[in-house]
């Protein structure tokens, strides 16, 4: 019963779009632009390197928050499973993530939680993961290739680390956890479908932290952000025309005191 309650609680908390929250404080609806995912990179492509770093906390605070939450319900019922705890927890706030509701199930693609969900899974895995995901990020600046190479780090790591006896469960709940892991990996994949796919033609936008570095050929990406600009401030002017207006009319129907 821990198991559906954990993926309920995550899948509230995941999602809670935070990409999509600060794409509306912007005036803009983050999935109208660039690559139309309500996720960090898509926000940072977009609204910049600010807007991409809170969504990036946020995105990684919720997947935290969910295993939190679900260990100290669970923790005196079952504390030998803590580690099947969390990973239920991150499975629901990464489906929650991808697939909100209230959002007709367009959300992001779960790299930002996915992240969260390594970062406090085990300690023991976080060197390893860091290496990859920042190794092949600085070689290739592809944030897609990060990805999919840290989700099949992750699930080496979880079943040597399990076989080694580090989560002191028994053989058929490391199996349990070993399917779970799995298929949260096979989903990351699926959701990188259209990148797999523009990778292997070579048409894969590749990510800069400074727009010094940035090569000439991703510089639509500014227009993406000057669109969203644009788009934001459209309502403001749109109120102030209509302000103008009214005192034009109030002015001209103003009865002559002559």
């Amino acid at each position: 019963m821990f198991r559906l309650w954990c993926l309920l609680i995550g899948y509230f908390l995941g999602s809670i779009s935070v990409a999509y929250i600060v794409g509306k404080v912007r005036g803009i609806d983050i999935r109208e632009y660039g690559s139309g995912n309500a996720g960090t990179t898509n926000t940072l492509r977009v609204l910049g390197r600010r807007a991409g770093a809170i969504v990036l906390a946020g995105d990684l605070l919720k997947c935290f928050v969910a295993m939190i939450i679900c260990w100290l319900i669970f923790k005196n019922q079952y504390p030998e499973m803590k580690y099947l705890v969390r990973i239920y927890a991150a499975a629901g706030a990464i489906l929650g993530h991808d697939y909100p509701f209230y959002l007709k199930f367009h959300g992001g693609k779960g790299v930002a939680c996915f992240v969260g969900m390594v970062a406090f899974f085990y300690p023991g895995i976080i060197p390893a993961e860091a290496v990859i995901f920042l190794g092949i990020f600085f070689l290739t600046h592809y944030v897609s290739l990060c990805s999919l190479f840290f989700g099949l780090g992750f699930i080496a790591q979880v079943v040597i680390f399990g076989q080694l006896g580090f989560f002191g469960l028994t053989s058929i709940q490391l199996m349990e956890l070993y399917i779970l892991v799995g298929t949260l990996v096979l989903l990351n994949i699926f959701q990188h479908r259209k990148n797999i796919a523009n990778l292997i033609n070579g048409e894969e936008k590749k990510t800069y932290l400074s727009k010094k570095k940035m090569p000439a050929e991703y510089q639509p990406d500014e227009e993406n952000h000057k669109e969203a600009e644009q788009s934001a401030e459209m309502p403001k002017n749109v109120e102030s025309k209509s302000k103008e207006s009214d005192i034009k009319e109030e002015t001209v129907g103003e009865p002559d005191k002559a």
